[in-house]
């Protein structure tokens, strides 16, 4: 029988341009925010600039800490996106953002010039699915601007010759590597397991009871796991029904060690966050 093990969450200060971000004194709730036609949970909800600006005002309201705009969709069997309109999806929204919400804003992606672009439009986060392996340029653009870089894992097919952690631990060991080689500080490097990416369901699972493992990396965590096949297919549930699965998914990541939880649905999580938070690191804020 696997044992979970609560993990203390060590404390960092991370930097994105005028904000700070405290991790270890409490759980950070980062809101989704896909500017594409086709995701798999609210593809095609937020396509409209105004619509996505204002899904996003009402996620900060509810309690996120940090925006994540996507503007490809990486759910299986997508189709690729290209540069350029990948870019004129986000960078409307990015503009838009950055003066008229008060928190952070990450953009997913793992092309340097998208991420270029954004940056340069006043983007705070890049959260790259492909822990900066897919494009050459990435970890210079990203030094380039001394912002936080999200690093996920990620593979191509399912196929693991050697335990999942171990494996995992060698990709961020790249990653860490080409980060820190051009000119990524330390404390702006945070890991995301990447759960649904390139695993089985059975996999998935694992990871899940695992997740305290990643913290002898020594680096801040986030976990991603809203709404998201591993709770769909364990429960059989479409993905509007898969609230209650990803708040436990939700409370077993920051039991484990976990920092920031990228979720859909802002309100329901903030709240199972506060509570778990309260119980596992004491209360900070009462």
């Amino acid at each position: 029988m696997r044992t979970i093990k609560y993990h203390h969450h060590r404390k960092v200060s991370i930097h994105c341009g005028k904000y700070k971000l405290s991790l270890g004194d409490r759980t950070y709730i980062m809101g989704i925010l896909n500017v594409t036609p086709d995701s798999f949970s609210d593809g095609g909800c937020y396509v409209n600039i105004d619509k996505a600006v204002q899904h996003a005002k009402e996620m900060v309201q509810l309690g996120a800490d940090i925006i994540d705009i996507g503007g490809e969709s990486t759910r299986p069997g997508a189709k690729p996106v290209n540069e350029k309109e990948e870019i004129n999806r986000i960078l409307p929204v990015v503009k838009r953002l950055v003066k008229e919400v008060d928190v952070p804003i990450s953009v997913d992606t793992y092309k340097a010039n998208v991420a270029l672009k954004t940056l340069d439009a006043g983007a705070h986060i890049i959260n790259d699915v492909w822990g900066l392996q897919k494009d050459s340029r990435m970890a210079e653009v990203v030094a380039q601007y001394k912002v936080p870089i999200i690093m996920m894992h990620n593979q191509k097919d399912t196929v693991y010759h050697e335990d999942i952690m171990d494996a995992m631990v060698k990709f961020f060991k790249h990653s860490i590597d080409l980060a820190l080689k051009k000119g990524i500080e330390r404390e702006q490097i945070i890991l995301d397991p990447g759960i649904g990416f390139g695993k089985t369901l059975a996999h998935n699972i694992e990871i899940m009871g695992r997740l305290g493992e990643l913290n002898d990396l020594g680096y801040p965590l986030l976990l991603g796991t809203s709404r998201k096949s591993l709770i769909g297919k364990t429960l059989n549930l479409e993905s509007h029904e898969r609230i209650e699965g990803t708040l436990a998914t939700t409370t077993m990541g920051i039991i484990q060690g976990i920092d920031i939880i990228r979720v859909h649905d802002i309100k329901e999580n903030v709240r199972t966050a506060k509570l778990t938070d309260i119980i596992v690191r004491g209360d900070k804020n009462g």
